[in-house]
């Protein structure tokens, strides 16, 4: 069966290894764990990087009002052009030029049905024989995954816990060579949360500009910034407009929706998810530090995740991360990440947990 397969070229062995330690297949594995609903215990699911579900992040009232009225005029029921509809472009390059020196452009900007789908379409259109792209470790799984899918060699460049989770830049430029064709830069980060500092975001853009690099800036959590450091402004590839014809394209009723959505959301329905995660992390950064198997390098400054190292030496029957989040789950009830499935291969130390 397995010679037939690879007739058909199924068996992606790249891909596959990828997908064995993805965030979701993880989470499926440590759901499975879970007791079951006899147990009077509460499920307290800390794997997830999207906490809307939760009521205290629940989506803005501005944002379901503004959905709610997209369908209603009846306006958006067809198909959007590929690059997405002009005023909804016009909106967000409006938006995004309140924290640059220039003014962007509705031709600047395009949009895709979600972060997952912009980093597919990013390296689709990137990839080539023979090219590489610098991915941080530890960092975001689905990078790997599409990298894979589009024949792109990684290179793995650290993140130096000492410093804050900043890039180590001689590991950048040790790795990058003719066929380098970009470097990711998540920030704030995921999964280690933290944020980048105005003078490492020069030293990037510097050390890039001399190695001849793309710089492919990932600002998802850019408004989940809790402390005094900076994420900057969001950049995004030219040359996508000829692949967007052809790939999926994001709903044109929640693109009829921006346009009043990003009107209407106040500055304070931010704030207030931030104090909430400023707590939280303040409370957890505390309790960490009394339990003797774990350690925390340096507290979260945005984002909703923070890596933890833990000690084995202090830990009977846990030979790694993975079997120590499997445990949780089932002994407690408590769903965390293995720092697997953020590239971290280094030790088998690293847990991610979203807080």
């Amino acid at each position: 069966m397995e010679k037939k397969l690879s007739k058909w070229g199924f068996n992606n062995g790249d891909l596959k290894e990828k997908s064995l330690f993805s965030i979701r297949s993880v989470l499926e594995m440590l759901m499975e764990n879970l007791k079951e609903d006899d147990d009077n215990r509460s499920k307290i699911h800390l794997g997830r990087g999207d906490p809307s579900a939760i009521p205290c992040f629940r989506t803005s009232s501005a944002a379901e009002d503004a959905i709610y009225s997209a369908v209603k005029s009846a306006k958006f029921n067809g198909y959007a052009p590929a690059v997405g509809l002009y005023s909804t472009r016009r909106s967000i390059a409006e938006y995004l030029s309140h924290d640059l020196p220039h003014q962007l452009s509705p031709d600047d900007i395009f949009l895709a049905p979600g972060a997952n789908q912009a980093i597919e379409v990013v390296m689709s259109v990137l990839a080539r024989p023979g090219a590489n792209i610098l991915l941080s470790r530890p960092g975001y799984p689905f990078y790997e995954a599409r990298a894979a899918c589009s024949n792109l060699e990684v290179r793995h460049f650290d993140l130096l816990p000492e410093k804050g989770w900043e890039v180590d830049l001689e590991s950048v430029e040790a790795l990058v060579d003719d066929n380098t064709i970009a470097i990711v830069i998540i920030n704030p980060g995921n999964p280690c949360g933290n944020v980048f500092t105005s003078e490492h975001l020069q030293e990037i853009a510097e050390t890039a500009k001399k190695l001849g690099i793309l710089v492919i800036a990932d600002e998802v959590y850019s408004h989940l910034c809790f402390e005094s450091s900076i994420a900057f402004a969001f950049q995004i590839a030219e040359c996508l407009q000829d692949y967007l014809e052809y790939s999926a394209n994001p709903a044109t009723i929640v693109q009829g929706a921006v346009p009043h959505l990003l009107e209407k959301t106040s500055k304070d329905f931010f704030s207030n998810i931030n104090n909430i995660l400023k707590e939280a992390v303040e409370a957890f950064y505390t309790k960490v530090q009394e339990i003797p198997c774990l350690t925390c390098p340096y507290k979260p400054e945005g984002a909703m995740c923070v890596m933890i190292k833990l000690n084995l030496s202090f830990l009977e029957g846990i030979n790694d991360d993975m079997e120590f989040c499997t445990k949780l789950a089932h002994e407690e009830s408590v769903i965390i990440l293995p720092g697997k499935t953020s590239s971290f291969f280094v030790a088998q130390e690293g847990i991610c947990t979203h807080s």
